[in-house]
């Protein structure tokens, strides 16, 4: 297996797109906020992956990469943000003082960009996870290709015209080849997973940590699969990584090299379904508000 060196790669990009596109790059990761918790679980490593190529990651679907040691993880959360548990699992990764990985999806970041921007204002890594959560597999090629495009335009839409981390999780974990061969061309990386949480089956906090838990003293490592949009998990994440912390595991947080930058004619197309306006979008509770209720 190839170490972590392995990642980075040469990327080729315009000087003029690299040039614009970094004038809103995320800010470097490696050195972490002060952390007021002295038993926090904490974040161990900061790992920078170059997406040239469309490298996978997670053992179910991609075995190249091997980069994470004995008893490290990555968390990481599909589906969101959603009103109340993505904040309830914000909240746990802060009194924690670690990171994880968000893919959220298109729509849900254009119903809630307050939240998504949340999650990048706590220094959280972002990818995506297509538009609408389509299975891509069952889809043309131009369907697939338009969801995972919308699904990248509104995320940056929603963190304010910003840019997105170069990663992608497929819905249901599918991977149609052409859609693999399309993202090796925008230089994407694909997230599988090592270990899933079926949280989106087991509907109690306890069986969430029990899962992962149990897979992770046979694995020993591993990429966590979540879902910040599922109320089991929000209300599972403090006792989960309280569990990592007791015994003995280690958050690795994943980063990006380069941001991919979404195409004008797909942010057209978001801003003409969302009703225009989402870029500087305010909390629905600052436009919203019951002033009667019987």
């Amino acid at each position: 297996m190839r170490s972590a060196l392995a990642l980075l790669v040469a990327i080729s990009m315009s000087a003029a797109g690299t040039a614009a596109w970094a004038q809103n790059a995320p800010a470097p990761a490696a050195t972490p906020a002060k952390c007021e918790n002295p038993n926090a679980l904490g974040v161990s490593r900061v790992v920078q992956i170059d997406t040239t190529g469309g490298p996978g990651f997670g053992f179910e679907h991609f075995k190249a990469y091997d980069f994470l040691r004995d008893h490290e993880v990555v968390l990481t959360f599909d589906d969101g943000p959603w009103p109340g548990h993505t904040p309830d699992v914000l909240k746990a990764l802060a009194d924690q003082c670690t990171k994880a990985l968000f893919f959220p999806i298109g729509k849900h970041a254009g119903y809630h960009p307050e939240i998504l921007k949340r999650v990048r204002a706590e220094g959280h890594t972002i990818g995506s996870h297509t538009w609408s959560h389509k299975d891509l597999s069952r889809l043309t090629q131009q369907e697939a290709v338009d969801e995972f495009e919308k699904g990248v335009a509104a995320v940056s839409i929603a963190l304010g015209n910003k840019p997105v981390d170069a990663f992608f999780r497929f819905p249901a974990l599918r991977h149609p080849p052409e859609m693999l061969k399309y993202l090796g061309d925008r230089n994407v990386g694909i997230f599988s997973t090592d270990l899933d949480s079926f949280d989106f089956k087991t509907r109690k906090p306890e069986q969430v940590v029990g899962n992962v838990m149990k897979k992770l003293e046979k694995n020993g490592k591993g990429i966590i699969l979540m879902h910040d949009f599922q109320q089991a998990t929000a209300k599972a994440a403090p006792e989960l990584l309280k569990r990592l912390k007791e015994g003995g595991y280690k958050v690795v947080q994943i980063t990006g090299k380069t941001p991919i930058e979404p195409k004008k004619e797909y942010v057209d197309m978001v801003l003409k379904e969302m009703g225009g306006g989402l870029d500087e979008a305010r909390p629905m509770s600052s436009v919203i508000k019951t002033i009667n209720e019987n």
